[in-house]
Parts: C-alpha cells; sequence; structure tokens
C-alpha cells in the first residue's frame, strides 16, 4: 500500500503535464471503479442489500475519495509531489483526531495526546507561515493537501464507526467506496472532464497506474488492514508513503525543498510513533527513559 500509494504523487505530477486536475481525478475514481467492478464480477462477490449501507458508502466515496483525490491534484498545479506526500504522512494525526473527537471509537492516552500535538506542530514546520506575506498559489496548495489529509482521516473513522462491523467482504467494500465516487464524478463529467488534453504514453501511464493500482486494488487491502487493526493503525501505512513519495520526486523529477519540510516531516513521523504507542514516553504515572 505504502509504495503503491507513494508513487501516486509522481503519478498525478506527469499526468498533469497533460490533463487537468479534474480529469486526472475523473480517470482515476473511474478507471478505479472499472478495475474493481471486473473483480467482483470474476469472484462473484454479492453486493450488501440494506439501503442505508449504500448512503454510508456514498459519503465515504465523496469525502474519501472525491474531495481529497481533488484537494490534492489541484495542490499538486503549485506543490511539488514531494511535500504533497509529506502531507499525506499527516493522515495517522487526522484520524486520531476524528477517530477519537467525532466518531468516539478510540481514546487517546498521554502519549497519544503529546503526538499529536507534536504533529501539529511539525505541520506548521512544513508549512512555514513565516516565509508569507500574503496568500499564494503555494500556501494554498499546501492547505488543499492538508485538507485531503483530514478527509482521509474523517473516512478512516467514519469507515470503523457505520461500516467495519458489518459482513462486506473486502472487494464489495471497495468497490463501493471507489464506485460510489466515480458516479459522482461522472456526473460532474461537464464541468471537471470535457476540456482538452494532450496525451503521452508516460501520461496514460501514470493515469491507469493510479486509477487500477492506487485507486483499485489497493483499496481491497487497505480495507482489509483497516478490519484488522482500527483506523489509527492502519493509517500507518503514511511511515512508508512519504518516504516513496520524496525519493521519487527527487530522483525522478528532480525536486527540491527547504530545510523546514524535512525537520517538519520528523516531528510529524515521531508524534504518529507516540499516537501509533510505538513509542512510549509515560508508564505508571513516571516519565520512562
Amino acid at each position: 500500500m505504502g509504495l503503491v500509494w507513494g508513487a501516486s504523487f509522481l503519478f498525478m505530477k506527469v499526468a498533469l503535464t497533460g490533463v487537468s486536475f479534474g480529469q486526472v481525478v475523473w480517470a482515476r475514481l473511474v478507471l478505479g471503479a472499472l478495475a474493481l467492478g471486473l473483480l467482483l464480477l470474476v469472484g462473484r462477490y454479492r453486493l450488501p442489500r440494506e439501503p442505508i449501507v449504500y448512503l454510508h458508502f456514498l459519503v465515504i466515496g465523496v469525502v474519501g475519495g472525491v474531495v481529497p483525490y481533488l484537494c490534492f491534484a489541484w495542490a499538486e498545479q503549485y506543490v511539488s509531489s514531494s511535500l504533497a506526500s509529506i502531507y499525506n504522512a499527516t493522515t495517522p494525526i487526522m484520524t486520531a483526531l476524528m477517530a477519537t473527537l467525532a466518531f468516539r471509537v478510540e481514546r487517546l492516552n498521554r502519549d497519544q495526546v503529546l503526538g499529536v500535538a507534536l504533529g501539529i506542530a511539525g505541520t506548521v514546520v512544513i508549512i512555514g507561515p513565516w516565509g508569507y506575506a500574503a496568500l499564494t498559489g503555494d500556501l494554498l496548495g499546501q492547505f488543499a493537501c492538508l485538507l485531503a489529509a483530514l478527509c482521509y482521516g474523517f473516512t478512516l473513522g467514519y469507515t470503523r464507526r457505520f461500516l467495519s462491523s458489518r459482513s462486506i467482504q473486502g472487494v464489495p467494500f471497495a468497490f463501493l467506496q471507489i464506485g460510489m465516487g466515480a458516479a459522482v464524478m461522472l456526473l460532474l463529467t461537464p464541468v471537471v472532464a470535457l476540456s482538452a488534453v494532450s496525451l503521452t504514453l508516460p501520461i496514460v501511464g501514470s493515469l491507469v497506474a493510479l486509477g487500477v493500482l492506487g485507486t483499485g486494488l489497493v483499496y481491497v487491502w487497505n480495507i482489509n488492514v483497516l478490519r484488522s487493526w482500527g483506523p489509527t493503525s492502519a493509517s500507518t501505512v503514511t511511515y512508508i508513503t512519504p518516504v516513496i513519495g520524496v525519493v521519487l520526486g527527487v530522483l525522478v523529477l528532480g525536486e527540491r525543498f527547504g530545510w523546514n519540510a524535512p525537520l517538519g516531516a520528523v516531528l510529524v513521523l515521531f508524534g504518529i510513533l507516540l499516537t501509533q504507542k510505538r513509542v512510549r514516553l509515560w508508564a505508571a504515572g513516571r516519565l520512562t527513559p
């Protein structure tokens, strides 16, 4: 999951050289839904019958697919793919907040609260507000990346609260989530997809990889991990995602960033370690070295 999603930021950057950000998202969701639909037919999986389930899937299809995909694709017109992948790493912090405050499916101890605080501080360092005198495309792009991460956190908490306990297999689960997002994008086709394109083999390959892999097959794995580990632990895939995203951005696209991005990323990752209980500072009321 980390390898595929980490490379997705590179694929988006390449695709944006020939298509609009709306067309990137349209292709990503439609191709992902087609790939999952094929798996659904081949495996002869059954879809749920309860009407309320489809409403829940519409929510996570929009909030967990359409909105964050649009945010990231729009943002990468102004920020590097490396920086976008670093912002994606804040997802566990957003997930912890949503799972605890909004959906109440998890509780945070003192270490986890400290981890959330460090994650927020790291995010501020990455943004580097001292470097902006006014709103710019770069700054708005960073805020769009944060909004996307917030949407992912909401989706993981919402899924755990309303859908994870239902006996829906991984393939139909992923198909309904991505399929709902694809249906919304199909309705928005006149607005987001009907404009000129300039297609080359790298652009087409990037769109196919984004759709079939990053928005198709990986979602089946994601649902299984979410059910096994819970929303906060499942989001630890973002340990790997920014590493892959930064390495590909630097090596393939020659991207560079200032000192504050890696420093902020270190703070965010340490905050995630605390939030995920990988590191413990407090035990039995005392600070543990």
